[in-house]
């Protein structure tokens, strides 16, 4: 198995396995010294006003800490070559992780809702003041920073667990920017805190759903998508000259490779070798081009 195979974003820009993990690890890193230092901002400010919704804002920020770790650990384990028991490599590591994250968040948001449930029934206010707005503020512009970085090295590397944490980093954002909004109508509404926390419990909800949705189907199994088929297709027609009868695709998403299996026929007066040959060149092509291994069987035309 060669973890140096290249993958290939819409852009046709191309990455090798080693700095996919490599853009993924800076990511984390990053993420941790950014959220760590929000996290005892944001805690201090709502400490300081009174506000559940601005405490709640800094745990979830905290949360992104974690799992920022949780990206780089997955990093270095999904390096591991393959080995007797994982003969396709660690790459679904990320994929373990990725769901790791999702239940955090889950427990993050409900810790929220109840908090906010409690402060709501025992009738409590918060009073913001400058401090509130100026840490809100510089957590919103900090945090959507910080999910557009996550979303672009998604996007070169094609990680899933990128994507994740660029979502963990989106929702923190969108809470802030709500948060940051009831701020200026607090002095209008006694249980706008309240309302605010569960709003933000609700988003991170949200977002650890999509974590969960786009994972599990990585994990169950996701057919080929069309403009790669279509790909496949032309590199048979110009190895072979003519339209290639290829069919019974089969995709294996390892994270670390790609893998496809599909059926090619072929004139029933070729020579086994000549198949052979013809199908070797094909594959190679298609790890070449497209950074996929493939494996084909070959059948006569009938008739």
């Amino acid at each position: 198995m060669n973890n140096e195979l290249t993958s290939t974003d819409k852009t046709g820009w191309k990455l090798s396995y080693s700095d996919r993990l490599r853009y993924q690890r800076i990511e984390g890193w990053v993420s941790v010294a950014a959220n760590l230092i929000l996290f005892v901002v944001k805690y201090w400010a709502g400490t300081v006003t009174g506000s559940l919704a601005i405490v709640a804002d800094a745990w979830h920020t905290l949360s992104d800490s974690v799992s920022s770790v949780g990206v780089v650990l997955s990093a270095r384990l999904s390096s591991k070559p393959p080995d007797s028991n994982h003969p396709f490599g660690h790459g679904r590591i990320e994929l373990i992780v990725s769901l790791f994250i999702a239940a955090m968040l889950f427990i993050v948001a409900y810790s929220f809702i109840s908090d906010a449930w409690s402060k709501f029934t025992d009738r409590q206010t918060t009073e913001y003041g400058t401090l509130a707005i100026i840490v809100t503020t510089v957590s919103v512009v900090a945090k959507e920073a910080l999910a557009r970085y996550a979303y672009t090295l998604a996007r070169k590397t094609g990680s899933e667990v990128l994507k994740a944490d660029g979502w963990h980093h989106r929702s923190d954002a969108v809470s802030s920017l709500i948060i940051l909004a009831g701020i200026f109508s607090g002095g209008f509404f006694w249980w706008i805190d309240s309302l605010l926390a569960v709003i933000v419990a609700v988003l991170i909800g949200f977002a650890a759903w999509k974590i969960v949705l786009s994972t599990v189907n990585a994990l169950l199994g996701e057919p080929l998508p069309k403009e790669k088929i279509d790909s496949i297709r032309i590199i048979g027609k110009e190895i072979c000259g003519r339209a290639t009868d290829f069919h019974h695709f089969h995709h294996h998403n390892y994270i670390s490779h790609s893998e496809v299996t599909f059926h090619m026929r072929l004139p029933g007066d070729l020579t086994i070798s000549e198949g052979h040959e013809l199908a070797d060149k094909i594959e190679k092509a298609i790890r070449d081009r497209m950074g996929i291994e493939a494996t084909i069987h070959m059948e006569p035309i009938k008739g």
